[in-house]
């Protein structure tokens, strides 16, 4: 990336289309910022947040706290927090003053994603999904879902700015871009080619390796066999149950690995996490949109949201009786084949009984 304001991502495209100039005229008269994304925040949030974190401090010196709202839990993201020395204060320990400007990152507000108390007034949001948050009497929006990362926006903003990021801030930027379109197919736009080519450059990539490639824990494996045991095939949608989860982002994990069988175009995997029923939604298509279907099959249950490809969402659970479990468990199986016109059917496991009584045996 070279420190030139009429830099390209691709194409000739302008990245920022002067967003920048508007943002930081807009947080010029406040006395600190905060940046917060959706809960369990991801690469992409993550990465987004040191960005801007590190544009606002350059350009107008204000002190900017980077808040993490829930747990991280993905070992992949724990290690993009370690190795890049992210220092995030949690939602619940903020002192919220009148005087911050709140900008949310990578989520929108009244989503259902967040922690943000209701009396917080929203100075900005930047994002990349069609989630559908109230964005009225918001200062600042930069929300487009044509692009396939926030990160990418991130980085239009310091492209306008001529501003070359240091090798944490492009990192996290570029695995932020990459973790968001690393799926089949590929939601990218030109603008993300390019944001993640201008940014490669400046990475450290001993720092990216570790992040790829982070340590698994035991339960990861305890889960995934679970999981295995306990998908069905129904025509061309897979279903997965987890059961409880050490941590709510492996429902994800599962559903990416599910869509890959050749058999099916939809994946779905859920568990309990706490006391909610986490759920995650993949598709082979490129339109498929998933979110707007997820968000059918949970009406009235929960809430879901995401991208054409992929969705996710939580039902908060009144009971954590199994029968309680086991009947939204089947609600969810047969709204899920009503929105996908698959007739009602018996599911056929992934792993037949015989096999897995077999393989217990030796």
């Amino acid at each position: 990336m070279t420190p030139d304001s009429s830099s390209t991502p691709g194409n000739g495209e302008r990245s920022g289309s002067g967003k920048s100039e508007k943002l930081l005229r807009s947080l010029a008269k406040h006395e600190s910022v905060v940046l917060l994304s959706h809960v369990h925040p991801d690469p992409d949030s993550l990465g987004s947040m040191l960005g801007l974190r590190h544009l606002i401090k350059t350009r107008l010196k204000l002190p900017v706290i980077m808040v993490r709202d829930g747990l991280i839990g993905r070992a992949e993201n724990q290690a993009m927090v370690q190795c890049l020395k992210l220092v995030l204060t949690p939602i619940e320990e903020i002192e919220w003053q009148p005087e911050q400007a709140v900008i949310m990152v990578d989520s929108q507000p009244k989503t259902g994603r967040h922690n943000l108390p209701e009396t917080v007034k929203i100075h900005g949001v930047i994002d990349h999904h069609a989630s559908g948050g109230d964005l009225a009497g918001v200062p600042f929006v930069d929300v487009r879902p044509n692009v396939g990362a926030t990160a990418t926006l991130v980085t239009g903003y310091l492209m306008d700015q001529r501003l070359v990021p240091p090798p944490d801030v492009a990192t996290a930027l570029f695995y932020g871009i990459e973790s968001e379109l690393t799926g089949f197919p590929r939601e990218a736009s030109r603008l993300d080619d390019g944001a993640s080519l201008l940014l490669y450059e400046h990475i450290d990539k001993d720092l990216l390796a570790q992040i790829r490639n982070a340590r698994l824990p035991l339960s990861y494996f305890e889960t995934l066999i679970q999981a295995l045991q306990n998908s069905f095939i129904y025509d061309k949608l897979i279903v997965s149950w987890a059961g409880d989860l050490p941590q709510a982002e492996l429902v994800a994990e599962i559903a990416d690995f599910l869509i890959r069988f050749e058999e099916v175009e939809w994946s779905f995997c859920a568990g309990i996490y706490r006391d909610q029923l986490v759920m995650s939604m993949r598709t082979i298509h490129a339109t498929g949109e998933s979110a707007s279907l997820l968000q059918q099959v949970v009406n009235g249950m929960g809430r879901a949201g995401g991208h054409d490809r992929r969705a996710g969402g939580s039902i908060p659970l009144e009971s954590d009786a199994p029968s309680a479990i086991d009947a939204i468990r089947s609600t969810l199986r047969k709204r899920l084949l009503q929105v996908l016109d698959i007739d009602e059917c018996r599911g056929q496991r992934l792993v037949s009984k015989k096999e897995l009584i077999q393989n217990l045996q030796t």
